[in-house]
């Protein structure tokens, strides 16, 4: 695909934080943008804010944990825009506080049923079409620090977000010679709606994570944006199967 052709971006979790800077970052970047979230009225700010932009957007309702609900979006965003060129599997849960042995059924089924079942199940759907069009096409999706490293409180998040590095690693080597990339972004402390239900809204727990981070400061949802841009355009041609810790520097340690 030439770089003046149509270009598609598909973000799920787009109605806020990392989302919706990653979404209005490719609109600036002159991608159309296909917006899917289950929060309708924040997935439509989001639309505004890129609409505000100039880019040609929609936003789909999708609830990602129900494969019906995926299986009718892909195809509501194909035939509205033609294509998916780059995909950002955003959309995520942490669930609720607890030890492992304090963990429910229902916390862990529906962790797992979002944050790793509901982005396989978009990623099917995007690979399936995506090899079917000029180009391929290059996907990203959202794990987490969590999903390199232990943190306690959290077992359900932590092993969703493992589960989705290697979901991204496994389906990186069956798609090389395809034309499709396929990698995975790591946030670390970034300053997001979800960031602030893990802290409680405390402000000492926010100066406990400031002084964990290397950088000494929480991340911005533009910097985590910038590397999935990274990752779906040209510049990264050779990179797939990769984990990308956008942390600060916290799993150095």
């Amino acid at each position: 695909m030439q770089e003046n052709d149509l270009r598609v971006a598909l973000i799920t979790g787009a109605s806020s934080g990392i989302g919706r800077e990653t979404a209005t970052l490719f609109a600036r970047s002159g991608y159309s943008v296909a917006l899917a979230d289950c929060d309708e009225a924040g997935g439509q700010q989001t639309l505004a804010e890129t609409d505000a932009l100039g880019a040609d957007g929609a936003f789909f309702r999708c609830d990602i944990s129900d494969e019906g609900e995926v299986t009718g979006m892909i195809k509501q965003v194909i035939a509205r825009f033609g294509r998916i060129d780059a995909a950002f599997n955003n959309a995520g849960i942490e669930g609720l506080m607890a030890d492992t042995h304090e963990v429910t059924i229902a916390n862990w089924d529906r962790v797992m049923g979002v944050n790793l079942r509901g982005l396989w199940l978009c990623m099917r759907e995007e690979i399936s079409h995506m090899l079917n069009q000029d180009g391929g096409g290059a996907i990203v999706n959202c794990s987490s620090v969590a999903g390199l490293i232990g943190i306690p409180g959290i077992p359900a998040y932590v092993a969703s977000k493992h589960g989705v590095v290697g979901l991204t690693k496994a389906a990186a080597l069956e798609y090389a010679t395809r034309q499709i990339r396929i990698n995975a972004v790591c946030p670390g402390a970034i300053e997001t709606p979800m960031l602030e239900r893990y802290m409680q809204g405390s402000e000492d727990g926010r100066a406990q994570m400031v002084a964990a981070e290397p950088m000494a400061r929480i991340g911005m949802p533009r910097e985590v944006a910038e590397a999935v841009l990274w990752l779906c355009g040209p510049g990264s041609s050779f990179t797939t199967g990769q984990a990308l810790a956008v942390d600060g520097g916290w799993t150095a340690k």
